[in-house]
């Protein structure tokens, strides 16, 4: 019998699309939530800039939502045993004052 935290064993076959596996950029998330689902919307902030862009929106079921922040959690757990504590800042990430101004490269 299989328990509620494992699935069966099974071989999935993923494929990564070339423009996927590029990845987007996020430095900031916010997640909402209904009684059906949350919804995380990852965010790029960039300096000087008043208007933060919406990357990319997942939408997960509350079952799957907590099994990704199980999955985060443990892979914190091991980044840091492997690299040393993560530091956390305090509020909104800031960004160094010689990051230049928009539209300078």
């Amino acid at each position: 019998m299989m328990d509620d935290n494992h699935l069966p064993d099974q071989q999935i076959n993923v494929e990564l699309p070339e423009e996927v596996a590029e990845g987007v950029y996020s430095n900031l998330a916010m997640i909402a939530h209904s009684n059906s689902e949350f919804v995380i919307d990852f965010i790029r902030l960039m300096p000087g800039v008043p208007k933060a862009k919406v990357k990319s929106r997942i939408i997960v079921t509350p079952d799957h939502a907590k099994r990704l922040l199980a999955a985060l959690k443990e892979n914190i757990e091991k980044y840091e045993a492997a690299f040393g504590k993560i530091n956390q800042g305090g509020g909104a990430p800031t960004f160094p004052i010689s990051f230049g101004k928009p539209g300078e490269a």
